[in-house]
Parts: structure tokens; C-alpha cells; sequence
């Protein structure tokens, strides 16, 4: 089955793929080493460096935007003004401000649904859409309560305790857009370093014997805070496809929850996962003690694409080849 996912990627705009059961390598395709431009999995990775700095009480997730100082080019709104840090991890601040999301006069016909709501339409908390100006905002607020630079907190605080081969800071680089001063922490990073921090989730933050993120954090982080069906905006619900993803705190969570004592029926059950524009992906199945890290290069082909069914399909296929106890 594996060779049929290897003939099924070869048709794809994969430019890398690793499959890891019980800590080894079942599956390899491309060049692991090679870095590129994660997109939004950065939001997931950033999501991790948070856990230490919340657990030391460097950083207050219930103070409000107004307190952490993330006043923009644009003043708040009253109602804005309380939202929260963790509403800002969950992309639920009801703070529609620009910051990189598309206008609607931008957009085909087809496609007007896109854009932010209507700002002041929502009270913070209580409305999930995806919204780069929570993220982004969010990685300002992570610098200002650590003193930390996101780039260099991923070096000390992951990058070399696990090991990581080929993150360098200096090819890491901020975008700044013209309506915000809250800029993308974009990141490049190689597909076998992405498997590294997977394994890193998938082992609740353990790493050869040391805590390196809360556990706590971990399951926090990849609980289900919306569920599929509240996901905004309503173009991301794909009715019809196999895909169920919620959101929990900057990770994408599949929507129906491990039974208790750890039961799964089916082998999505209780993952979640890190996703990109493009098609690059750190998922972690806890089912099947498996993560998988697909990553497409859009630094050599912006339009190179691999879609979230074309994903499934791969998932799919790898855990029909699920070896459990005879993995080789």
C-alpha cells in the first residue's frame, strides 16, 4: 500500500513527505532536508513556544489586547479592546481589523465570503473566523511578554534541544503589509525538522527524558474549541469531503474526540494537525503513534498546490498500510 501512496505522491505537487510510526521511518519521499516556506503551520509552531512561557508565568494569556499593548494602525473598537490573548489563539477576538486577509473587491464573485465580518459584528470569544490579524498579533504579543524574538526563542527553545538539522534564524524572515504593524512571522523550515516537532506533540512534549513543553499545554493546544461545523469562514467547512477538521489553540483538531481510555474507531480520531497554504501539513494521529509531515514548496512554485481531499487520500492510504506491532 505504501508504493501505491509512492505512485500517488509522484502525481502531486508533494515536494517532500515523511511518515514516522513508533519512531521510525516507514515511508520517505523528496528531499527531507530541504527548507522552504512553511505558510500557516507557522501558527502551530508558534503555538509551541507559548506552553513554557504561559507554565513560568512570563506570559498572561487572559490579558486583553489593550493591556499587551496591540493597538494597530487602525483604533480599536470599544467591544475590541477586551479581547483576550487565548481569543487570540483561537481565532475567535472578533477584531476584523486589515492585516492580511483579502477585501472583498479583491475577490471573484464566488469567492465574497471570504473576507472579515463586519467589524463590531462580534463580541470577542463567541465567533471563530480565520483570521490572520489574531495570528499575527499574536506573535507580537509573544515578543512583548517573553523579550524574546520568535525566531530566536525557536532556536534556544526547540531547534537545539531536539536536534533540529537545518533551521538556521538568519534565513527566517518578518513580512510586514501596509494596513498593520503586526507583521507574518513567516518560517522556513525542512520537512525532517518539522517530523522532529510532531514527534515532539506526539509524545506530550517529551524529548529524550526532558519536558521540553507542558503536556497540559499540549493537550490544551489540540482540544476542540471549534467545532467543525462553527468554522468560519463557511468556504473552509468542505461538506461532502472526508475532512472534519475543528480548531483548538493554533492547531487544526479532528471533530470527534478519543473515547475515554484512549478507544479510537477510526484512525483520525483524536489528531490534529498543522496546515499551510499549499499543502504542507505536520499530523499527528495518536491512533496509530504516527506523524506525518507533507510539505509542498511554494518558495520554488507559488501555485504549487496539494488539496486537503488529495491529503486525506494519503492519510488514508498510509493507514491502510498501518503496521501496528510489525513495523519494519
Amino acid at each position: 500500500m505504501l508504493e501505491a501512496l509512492r505512485g500517488w505522491v509522484k502525481t502531486q505537487d508533494t515536494g517532500s513527505m515523511v511518515v514516522i510510526v513508533q519512531g521510525r521511518v516507514i515511508f520517505s519521499y523528496g528531499d527531507l532536508s530541504h527548507t522552504s516556506k512553511i505558510a500557516s503551520v507557522r501558527k502551530s509552531v508558534l503555538g509551541m513556544l507559548y506552553g513554557k512561557y504561559i507554565f513560568n508565568g512570563a506570559i498572561d494569556i487572559d490579558k486583553s489586547v489593550k493591556q499587551l499593548g496591540l493597538d494597530d494602525k487602525e483604533p480599536f473598537l470599544p467591544g475590541e479592546e477586551k479581547a483576550t490573548l487565548v481569543q487570540l489563539l483561537a481565532s475567535r477576538s472578533g477584531i476584523y481589523l486589515p492585516g492580511g486577509n483579502p477585501h472583498p473587491e479583491t475577490l471573484p464573485q464566488w469567492d465574497q465570503g471570504r473576507y472579515m465580518p463586519p467589524r463590531g459584528s462580534e463580541y470577542p470569544g463567541a465567533y471563530y473566523v480565520y483570521n490572520n490579524w489574531d495570528f499575527n498579533a499574536a506573535g507580537v504579543a509573544f515578543e512583548k511578554q517573553t523579550g524574546k524574538d520568535i525566531y530566536q526563542a525557536l532556536q534556544v527553545d526547540l531547534a537545539v534541544p531536539l536536534g533540529l538539522q537545518d533551521y538556521l534564524v538568519s534565513k527566517q524572515k518578518k513580512n510586514y503589509s501596509p494596513e498593520s504593524l503586526h507583521p507574518e512571522y513567516a518560517m522556513y523550515l525542512s520537512t525532517r525538522d518539522m517530523a522532529r516537532l510532531g514527534l515532539l506533540m506526539l509524545d506530550s512534549g517529551g524529548w529524550n527524558g526532558k519536558q521540553i513543553i507542558p503536556g497540559d499545554w499540549i493537550r490544551y493546544m489540540t482540544s476542540v474549541i471549534t467545532p467543525f461545523r462553527d468554522i468560519n469562514p463557511a468556504g473552509m467547512r468542505n461538506y461532502g469531503e472526508p475532512e472534519r477538521w475543528g480548531y483548538g489553540l493554533l492547531w487544526w483538531v479532528w471533530d470527534q474526540p478519543t473515547f475515554p481510555g484512549y478507544t479510537y474507531t477510526g484512525f483520525l480520531q483524536g489528531a490534529y494537525t498543522a496546515a499551510g497554504s499549499g499543502g504542507t501539513y505536520i499530523t499527528v494521529l495518536p491512533s496509530r503513534d504516527m506523524v506525518i509531515v507533507h510539505q509542498v514548496d511554494i518558495d520554488k512554485n507559488t501555485h504549487a498546490s496539494v488539496s486537503p481531499s488529495s491529503y486525506i487520500a494519503m492519510l488514508s492510504m498510509i493507514a491502510n498500510a498501518y503496521c501496528d506491532t510489525n513495523c519494519k
